[in-house]
């Protein structure tokens, strides 16, 4: 809610922000490939907020504590994240769509940093970095605090706002961000 919040105010008070969770806690990166059915619930629900005549701002993405407990995910993290982007601009036929990824700021396994590096490596137009390294977590050092959530949530506004979107926001119809986290 912070994020819609940060954007409505920002912009126009009366713009409408459609927030579509798309979270599956506990997943790989692996999961969310093209083929699977957290990808195809994914495509659906973008399709079906654009046919209410809104529009796409962005996908917000927060994945990949359980991708730094084995090698092979943490390794293969960068290409798989790459893929996932490509995919997603070609079914949505959105070449540009904006993809906000944030970094992880704890992880499941040793491998956390090799996760944190392909996010941040990730060199494909459009795809925006942001760190949650730092921010505050809960007693069992994986979750996000309610705080950091509200703060992660202005972080990924002010990178949206940042992004210089071409298009006005306007209030004739509604702007979904699809989230992952």
């Amino acid at each position: 809610m912070s994020f819609a919040n940060a954007v409505r105010l920002r912009s126009r008070e009366d713009v409408v922000i459609g927030l579509v969770p798309c979270a599956a806690g506990g997943t790989r990166i692996a999961e969310w490939a093209k083929g699977s059915e957290l990808y195809a619930a994914t495509v659906r629900r973008a399709r079906a907020a654009v046919e209410t005549g809104g529009r796409i701002g962005a996908v917000l993405w927060y994945q990949g504590e359980s991708d730094t407990v084995r090698w092979a995910d943490a390794n293969a993290y960068g290409q798989r994240m790459g893929s996932l982007v490509r995919d997603l601009r070609a079914d949505l036929a959105m070449p540009d769509l904006l993809v906000i990824q944030v970094g992880l700021a704890s992880g499941l396994g040793e491998y956390t940093q090799v996760v944190r590096e392909a996010q941040k490596g990730l060199a494909l137009p459009n795809v925006r970095f942001v760190d949650a390294m730092g921010l505050p977590l809960q007693d069992d050092q994986l979750h996000l605090t309610t705080q950091a959530q509200v703060q992660l949530g202005h972080m990924l506004a002010q990178s949206y706002l940042d992004h210089g979107t071409t298009k006005p926001l306007r209030t004739t119809s509604i702007h979904w961000f699809f989230m992952y986290y």
